[in-house]
């Protein structure tokens, strides 16, 4: 009987040994699978407290690719936990497959996973950016951006608390601004939001973690801060709006006077043909009419051409003096000698008139 029991010693210890490998290598690790604001996705399968097994991940989207092994495996002190997938390993809409294979002591277990959608396992990123605005002297407006892609897929949830409040107030928002009716001075407020894809985009219950918190208001001086907020609000949505009509006035009444402007520095060269359009049209050419000269002026201008016509001539010599009745048949009208009287208005002073 010593024998038996000196051969089942060893065995035993064997099977104490094995017993946890075996047991961890059949039982499923549980494959969860995130993707990340559609950016990168990851498959977890345990961690290193839990897993006594090396394990393999493979994967294939139905009736698209073959089975392909994790190319960047997630590992916790050498052993794996989980596979990371870059963006372009991941198509949304069509059934996902992993096949995770434990291999333990030359032996390998396939541990398959149950059908997945992806679209159903996306987690969006926090929201950013919160901005509270005064909107009255009594109500606040929260917003928000989301770094996620498609801000349509996404509803959103808002949590406030007071400092005076025990609890939280949670709030289901569709779109991106949350308003806030009444607001008690002597109080501040903090406020959360957090995201996560609606039913028209996916049907999943992950969340988005909780945004970076925004506080409005404090114990001593929130009455102030809403008093200056108000002022602010009265100079953006009154005064701006006001001077900017004014200016845009002001542009208009330059821009109908620009042609008096431009006269002014590039004045125009004079035409002086319509001062005289009076002259020929309303009186006809008449000067004396148009420039309103008096008569009597007028004819004093007039010349005088009732003068007398005057003949001069001068006598010959007296040495070459010949009588004119000489040399004419006709008898003289003078007697010669006579000298003849002078014009009144000629030029020569001794000159006579001649016949």
């Amino acid at each position: 009987m010593a024998v038996p029991g000196a051969f089942l010693a060893p065995f035993l210890l064997l099977l104490c040994g094995l017993g946890p490998y075996l047991a961890a290598a059949r039982s499923p690790p549980g494959v969860e699978c995130v993707l990340f604001n559609e950016e990168y996705m990851t498959c977890t399968w345990g961690s290193r407290e839990t897993l006594t097994a090396n394990y393999s991940l493979y994967y294939w989207y139905e009736n698209r690719s073959p089975m392909v092994e994790c190319k960047h495996y997630l590992q916790d002190q050498g052993i794996s936990i989980g596979c990371r997938f870059n963006q372009s390993e991941i198509i949304q809409f069509q059934p996902f497959h992993v096949l995770v294979n434990a291999s333990l002591g030359g032996r390998t277990l396939e541990i398959p996973s149950e059908r997945m959608e992806l679209q159903d396992l996306v987690k969006p990123e926090a929201p950013v950016n919160l901005t509270i605005r005064n909107m009255s002297s009594n109500q606040l407006q929260l917003t928000w951006t989301s770094p996620y892609p498609k801000a349509q897929c996404l509803e959103h949830a808002v949590k406030y608390k007071s400092n005076k409040d025990t609890s939280w107030t949670e709030h289901r928002v569709k779109g991106d601004i949350f308003s806030f009716p009444s607001v008690d001075y002597e109080k501040y407020y903090t406020f959360y939001v957090r995201s996560k894809i609606n039913s028209y985009c996916g049907s999943t219950q992950l969340w988005s973690e909780w945004s970076v918190p925004v506080v409005w208001g404090s114990n001593s001086t929130s009455k102030g801060m809403a008093e200056e907020q108000l002022h602010w609000f009265w100079i953006h949505t009154i005064l701006i709006p006001i001077a900017s009509c004014m200016i845009l006035l002001v542009l208009v009444i330059l821009l109908v006077r620009m042609e008096r402007v431009w006269v002014i520095l590039m004045p125009r060269i004079p035409n002086p043909s319509k001062n005289f359009d009076e002259l020929f049209i309303t009186h006809n050419g008449n000067f004396q009419e148009w420039a309103g000269v008096p008569k009597d002026v007028m004819e004093s201008f007039k010349p005088n051409y009732s003068e007398s016509i005057c003949y001069v001539s001068e006598l010959p010599p007296k040495d070459s003096y010949e009588p004119l009745w000489q040399s004419s048949n006709h008898a003289p009208s003078m007697m010669p000698g006579a000298p003849a009287a002078p014009c009144e208005h000629s030029p020569y002073k001794n000159s006579y008139v001649g016949v």
